[in-house]
């Protein structure tokens, strides 16, 4: 148990800059949609989109290979830090100028309005200083140092909520002259009106590059090594890590690529299909609640998967470990999506966007799926097979494609929400099938099953039972959560005592 503790205190403490910092930033989205029209917020949603692909090719699986390697027998963690962040630098600077210099064409390649070209140059930016801190950010982790991480994300999160803030909300408003009339003209001087919804994207850029600051000491202690032999083991390790990213953003960002392309025009009677995407983007971010919990999990787990992989009771400990998480995330599961109402109220501030919330509950399963996937990928990983984990992703992305072509045109942006749910429950049951045969453990499956069943059940009486909009509903979805869960607590507190 005390190693249960000790990683849900690691969790706790990342959560300070992944779980209270990223919802900061989520809660960017109540301003993105009472700022921008639902095609402007299309824009950044199609954007970030290609963002996710390329963030991939940019770091090129190179972190979780860090971790692998620093912590086999006998390895010098100060130059392999040295190798992996030489091979970074150089190849984050040709990619930025790659990117940056093809702006044009791809900017017309993505079909967006003419005049946004600088957007691409500062996403090119964006992704070489991010790639440039990953390495850094692992070590921090590496090395248990989860305070300083925190810190740093934490930092990074609160500038980029501050440039959006002044930039997309005081600095318009000032020169509308609704307050601070005297600091007009050191705005006028400062903003740009046309830059619109670019300001998101220059926000993070200003974010980004105050972070490589913070990390200056881990940046300046890098002695570049140019050898490459060295580093053939750490890219033959890291391709297949890429290739399952690369398909992992298919799964997770692909719909709103395809959307505006395989929408039949017209299909939402007056939107655009730019505008369903915005809808369908605005809608997603109240599901990424439940990415948070998976993302800062995530941080303490990687590193804490691999100390504990030589353990001799290490496969009770990897089963214990999923199923609070599955069950953690089920009870949040069932409260979002119970109350997605009164959710939608923070984060949905134009009518338009509201149209979409049917989508939540299902992508929220999804997103547990894909947590349940993410616990289940250790065995892979552990046994040096990370070529099963592009196989199963490039299954997932098959399958994603596949539907969303089926469905887009059929049931709209509920096909691509259908679809990332059966693409993330099929990668899981994948996982567990194979991984029960290469790196056993005892997963209690039927058991996990059964809550997931009751959670959908609870989340569907809610949706369909005819109660009447007032308190009375409110009340109603407020006994089903505080039922599901003193359910779980009933059931399952007193393993937990027994523990």
């Amino acid at each position: 148990m005390s190693i249960a503790k000790r990683l849900a205190s690691q969790t706790a403490i990342y959560g300070v800059s992944s779980i209270v910092g990223r919802v900061l930033n989520t809660l960017l989205v109540p301003l993105y949609t009472s700022r921008f029209v639902a095609a402007e917020y299309g824009i950044v949603t199609g954007l970030f989109a290609y963002v996710s692909f390329l963030n991939v090719l940019f770091t090129y699986g190179m972190e979780t290979t860090y971790f692998r390697f620093a912590n086999r027998p006998g390895t010098d963690r100060p130059e392999l830090y040295n190798r992996v962040m030489t091979l970074l630098l150089l190849t984050s600077a040709l990619f930025t100028a790659g990117l940056a210099l093809l702006a044009r064409p791809l900017m017309s390649l993505l079909a967006l309005p003419p005049g946004h070209e600088r957007y691409a140059v500062w996403i090119a930016f964006i992704l070489g200083l991010d790639a440039v801190a990953a390495i850094p950010f692992a070590r921090l982790r590496l090395e248990n140092k989860a305070r300083r991480f925190a810190v740093i994300r934490f930092a990074n999160i609160l500038m980029n909520v501050g440039l959006n803030l002044f930039f997309i909300v005081f600095c318009p408003d000032i020169l509308a002259g609704k307050y601070l009339a005297g600091l007009r003209p050191l705005v006028e001087q400062l903003y740009d009106p046309s830059i619109g919804v670019g300001y998101v994207f220059l926000s993070n850029l200003a974010a980004s590059a105050f972070t490589l600051v913070l990390l200056a000491p881990e940046l300046l202690a890098v002695r570049f090594r140019l050898n490459l032999e060295p580093l053939r083991p750490l890219l033959r390790y890291a391709y297949p890590i890429m290739l399952m990213g690369l398909a992992g953003m298919v799964n997770e960002t692909l719909d709103r690529i395809l959307l505006p392309r395989w929408l039949p025009e017209g299909f939402y009677p007056g939107r655009s299909n730019l505008a369903a995407v915005g809808i369908y983007g605005a809608c997603y971010k109240i599901s990424i609640l439940m990415n948070l919990v998976i993302q800062a999990f995530r941080y303490a787990a990687e590193p804490f998967f691999f100390a504990q992989s030589n353990e001799k009771n290490s496969p009770h400990t990897f089963a214990l470990v999923l199923k609070w998480f599955t069950l953690c995330c089920a009870m949040l599961f069932v409260g979002v999506s119970i109350n997605v109402e009164l959710v939608a109220r923070v984060f949905l501030q134009r009518p338009e966007y509201l149209e979409g919330l049917s989508v939540v509950p299902v992508l929220l399963l999804a997103q547990l799926f894909l947590g349940v996937y993410w616990n289940l990928s250790v065995w892979f990983k552990l046994t040096d097979k990370a070529y099963y984990g592009a196989y199963i992703g490039f299954a997932g992305a098959v399958l994603t494609i596949v539907l969303n072509f089926l469905l887009i045109p059929i049931i709209g942006y509920m096909g691509s929400a259908l679809a990332t749910l059966a693409c993330y429950f099929m990668m899981a049951a994948i996982c567990w099938w194979l991984g029960d045969r290469h790196f056993p453990v005892p997963y209690p499956v039927a058991r996990l099953l059964i809550w997931l069943l009751v959670a959908v059940g609870v989340v569907a009486v809610s949706w369909w039972a005819p109660i009447s909009e007032g308190w009375g509903r409110y009340g109603f979805h407020a006994l089903l959560t505080l039922g599901f869960v003193g359910l779980v607590a009933a059931v399952e507190g007193r393993r937990l005592k027994a523990l």
